[in-house]
């Protein structure tokens, strides 16, 4: 994986994301799923972009389904923002690299 993707899972969610202190963002994810794909290069793309200011996280529902349960994520793609350990914003499906970059200047500043 590209620049500062992280893979996170049920057992290392709580201190990876939810001790972290500064922003994240979890994609919860599958691989049988097409647009969680399609938005795959961008996220990669603005985890470089955006280095140093928000870590970027994938998460497969498929082998966690505990968390995903717990952050009731019915459909994926699903993009949770966490700062400081919080849920503070949310993307569900796949969106223009637009809309994403939008996010994640909003959350970064």
């Amino acid at each position: 994986m590209a620049g500062n993707l992280v893979q996170v899972t049920d057992a290392d969610f709580e201190q990876q994301i939810e001790k972290h202190a500064g922003v994240v963002v979890v994609d919860f994810w599958a691989t049988w799923c097409a647009p969680c794909r399609m938005i795959a290069p961008i996220l990669e793309q603005l985890a470089v972009e955006y280095e140093g200011k928000v870590t970027v996280t994938k998460m497969d529902v498929d082998t966690n389904q505990k968390t995903s349960a717990r952050f009731n994520v019915r459909s994926i793609p699903t993009l949770l923002f966490f700062k400081d350990g919080k849920v503070v914003d949310q993307v569900i499906g796949a969106v223009p690299k637009a809309a994403l970059a939008a996010k994640f200047q909003l959350h970064s500043a």
